[in-house]
């Protein structure tokens, strides 16, 4: 026994030291406990997979559609069908700041006939809203009808608790208000009490709307969300709603005050960086992220940090300060040798006298280096601005372009077409002189220069272009590159060194065929002058449809696009419309783009671009020579107009002779004046496919050369073009016209307005 006792005296301390660690390992886990936060993290939520939205409502966290996904019972929205029910109420939205959850209520309403008979559709809803109650601050008591008393029933523990509610009365529409106003003539609106979860709705009259039922056969009532709803006078007659908006206040109901709910830190629904509210619903907290950060206030880590440097709205630092962020909130830093806290409001930023004595000093040196630099900087700068601007002109003007389109030719881009500089280019025009200009249209101005080696050229400068110019631009350079004959306007080279492109051709003296058919010079055109321009332009369309190694159209075949040199040769000038036709097509699809008068019908119904758009073009060119007047003439009777139309008229009813311009010497050549107007006739034809090809055309005017000048046949030449105005305003009918009454031989009056249009390649109907 002595032995155990002194056993016992010597464990003592032993088992003394074990139950005080014992203790403190208690004391350990339960603050552990204590401090372990209720609310989930977002991973958390991500690992229960749970789901952020129904349909189109969003459902934040305390609330959700999925266990595990909410914070109690009291949250549970269920998604059924992509449709959010809170219990047996349609959820409409959910507010986290506001403490509030927006559902669809149903409307009491109860109806009579005539007779002031009940309907048996009449309808007197409950709401049970649980333990989030019915918003007072945010909905009222609604009644509408003009015979109508609306009460309110408010239950406690299923048992009837008390009543209010509101009346309207009214004997016609008159007195009704429709300004839209609730003001008790055929609608009130009265508050609501607090804290109602349980209640039912009832709608009545007094008479059975007997008085009334000629325009109000209804009583109304319904709790709304007040800013949701608006009286309309009509709703007296019909009011069709089913259901309105209504608000409930909502909050975390295991305590009473914030205060008690910090107290247990397990049961805590708030997050880090947020803060504690009371609820609207008299019992009860809300969380709220902390000033400086935002989120979900009801997760861990839902409250993210602010970052008010990056909104400009968000922080008051000056320019010259450094925003800095920090959590829940920022700091402004003035630069080095600067005093003051950096904000707007506060002390901004003030130099130190030092730093001003220094910014004096460095502004005087530098002064100094600028004065005695500045040639050499000015120079520097010039040639960078001027190789910048030839270079941003260069893109502009479709360089790029252009040596794209000029690397796919077998020659080289030398050989193709010369680059000219903007300095020789202003010595050839003296600077672009007015005096130098010899023609100007739709597209820019053409000067007459003079090149270094004495050369005479004209040269084109463009208007300023949109993106599509800048297309047609280039299209002329790539089909004049392509073609080398004696009947076509030859390209020297460009310029994109400028803001408006240049190009260069030989400077063509004569003239356009325009000017010498209506008279603008003072020697007319003999008919076998006229003969062998036909033959020499129906050559050139002929080789660019059918000898060329891509087929060209021409698109623009007019007589302003024909020029004359001093011995009346044909030069096809204006190849900005053309197109290229690859070799596996017969036809293109294209935007319509022409002259109005030359435009092949078939071409302005379909867009259709063919060769035969050239034929029929050409055909009215052939008239044009063979008539000499104009092919559209507005100051004429209507059947005489249209030159084309008016011509086919005459040909139909035999009076050839009547139409012939009056400047040729008809004796001797009727046979072959009948002859080319034939050509002209068949060119004509509305139908292209009917219509004789430019070959074709070239050769019968060739034989009618060589029959009666005994030559040789004309090299073939061609040319593309393109035709954008109509023609015969959609009627191809109108070729069926009646000469029998007007086929004067009188020329036809030319417009002003036309000589900007017939100078060079660069005028053009477009």
């Amino acid at each position: 026994m002595a032995s155990w006792q002194g056993m016992q005296l010597k464990l003592q301390p032993i088992i003394m030291m074990l139950v005080q660690v014992q203790v403190v390992v208690v004391v350990i886990l339960s603050f552990s406990a204590a401090t372990k936060a209720a609310a989930p993290t977002e991973a958390d939520l991500k690992n229960h997979g749970c789901v952020n939205h129904c349909g189109n409502l969003s459902i934040p966290y305390p609330f959700g559609a999925k266990e595990n996904c909410y914070l109690s019972e009291d949250f549970f929205i269920n998604c059924s069908d992509s449709q959010p029910y809170y219990g047996d109420l349609h959820v409409t939205y959910i507010s986290l700041d506001e403490g509030e959850v927006g559902i669809m209520n149903y409307i009491s309403h109860d109806c009579y006939d005539l007779f002031g008979t009940p309907l048996q559709s009449n309808f007197y809803p409950w709401l049970f809203t649980a333990n989030f109650p019915i918003s007072s601050t945010k909905n009222k008591f609604t009644t509408i009808g003009c015979d109508t008393y609306g009460y309110l029933q408010i239950f406690d523990n299923n048992s009837f608790a008390f009543a209010t509610g509101c009346v309207s009365s009214c004997m016609n529409m008159s007195y009704v208000p429709d300004d839209g106003s609730c003001s008790g003539i055929g609608c009130c609106q009265t508050s609501i009490p607090k804290q109602l979860s349980y209640i039912e709705v009832d709608a009545g009259s007094y008479n059975n709307h007997t008085d009334v039922s000629d325009f109000n056969p209804c009583s109304y009532a319904f709790v709304v969300e007040e800013a949701a709803f608006n009286f309309s006078k009509t709703y007296i007659q019909n009011f069709t709603e089913d259901m309105v908006p209504l608000v409930l206040d909502w909050g975390i109901l295991d305590n009473e005050t914030c205060d008690e709910a910090k107290r247990n830190l397990t049961s805590y629904a708030c997050g880090d960086h947020s803060d504690c509210y009371k609820a609207e619903i008299g019992h009860g907290y809300l969380c709220k992220c902390s000033k400086g950060y935002k989120g979900n206030a009801y997760l861990s880590d839902g409250c993210k940090d602010i970052d008010e440097c990056a909104d400009p709205n968000l922080n008051q630092c000056v320019e010259e300060s450094k925003c800095l962020n920090t959590p829940g909130n920022y700091t402004c830093s003035c630069p080095k040798r600067y005093h003051g806290d950096g904000k707007i409001d506060g002390t901004r930023c003030t130099a130190d006298r030092v730093l001003v004595l220094q910014i004096v000093i460095g502004i005087a040196i530098g002064v100094l280096t600028v004065l005695v630099s500045s040639s050499w900087l000015y120079w520097i700068f010039n040639k960078r601005k001027h190789m910048k601007l030839k270079e941003k002109f260069f893109k502009q003007n479709g360089g790029l372009m252009l040596k794209q389109q000029l690397s796919r030719l077998e020659r080289s881009t030398q050989e193709v077409v010369k680059i000219f500089t903007l300095e020789e280019l202003k010595r050839a025009t003296n600077n672009y002189d007015d005096n130098r200009i010899v023609g100007s249209g739709g597209f820019g101005t053409v000067y007459r220069g003079i090149l270094a080696d004495n050369t005479t050229v004209a040269i084109k400068k463009s208007q300023i272009m949109n993106q599509s110019q800048i297309g047609q631009f280039i299209n002329e350079v790539v089909v004049l590159s392509q073609i080398n004959h004696r009947n076509v306007v030859k390209l020297l080279g460009c310029c994109l060194e400028t803001q408006v492109p240049l190009l260069v051709y030989e400077f063509i003296t004569n003239g356009t065929l325009f000017e010498h058919i209506h008279n603008h010079f003072k020697v007319s055109l003999s008919w076998e002058n006229r003969l062998r321009i036909a033959a020499e332009t129906a050559g050139v369309l002929s080789y660019l449809h059918s000898a060329a190694s891509i087929p060209i159209i021409h698109r623009d075949v007019k007589s302003t696009n024909i020029l004359l040199d001093d011995n009346y040769t044909a030069k096809v000038s204006d190849f900005g419309a053309s197109r290229l036709v690859p070799l596996d097509q017969d036809q293109l699809a294209t935007v319509m783009q022409g002259t109005l008068g030359y435009l092949d019908p078939e071409y302005m119904l379909t867009n259709q671009l063919t060769e035969k758009s050239d034929v029929y073009s050409f055909g009215v060119v052939l008239v044009e020579l063979i008539t000499g007047k104009k092919v559209l003439s507005f100051d004429k009777p209507e059947k005489e107009r249209s030159l084309a139309r008016y011509f086919l008229s005459c040909m139909k009813n035999e009076r050839l002779l009547h139409v012939t311009d009056e400047q040729i010497e008809i004796e001797g050549i009727v046979e072959e004046l009948t002859e080319v107007a034939n050509i002209a006739k068949r060119c004509l034809i509305v139908k292209g496919e009917e219509r004789p090809t430019m070959k074709e055309v070239a050769m019968e005017l060739e034989g009618l050369i060589n029959k009666k000048m005994k030559k040789h046949p004309w090299v073939k030449i061609d040319l593309n073009g393109e035709e954008s105005e109509h023609l015969l305003g959609g009627k191809l009918s109108g070729f069926e016209l009646d000469c029998t009454t007007s086929c004067s031989n009188t020329t036809t009056t030319g417009y002003d307005s036309v000589r900007a249009h017939m100078m060079l390649p660069m005028d053009g109907g477009r």
